[in-house]
């Protein structure tokens, strides 16, 4: 099977589905959330960097054509902070 390429909305990397975190926004409810759900969906790479950059820019937001809950940045942050990179 071929891997499964994905892009980080920030920095614009291309890397394997596995590499990133997912944000989507699901359908019908609209509701923005991390990893689980079907419907529209951005990937960020797992750095201090690209979530910054995300979060002052509002990329997440453009990506998913929705507001993005500041809880959604702080569950980043502490995702980082805890260093868990999801490999």
């Amino acid at each position: 099977m071929k891997p499964n390429y994905r892009r980080c909305i920030s920095c614009r990397k291309v890397g394997l589905k596995e590499e990133f975190w997912r944000i989507v926004r699901v359908f019908p409810s609209g509701q923005v959330q991390l990893d689980k759900g079907m419907g529209r969906s951005a990937y960020i790479c797992p750095t201090q960097s690209c979530v910054a950059a995300a979060q002052k820019k509002n990329r997440l937001a453009r990506a998913l054509h929705a507001s993005v809950p500041e809880t959604l940045y702080q569950a980043l942050w502490q995702r980082l902070s805890q260093g868990n990179n999801q490999n």
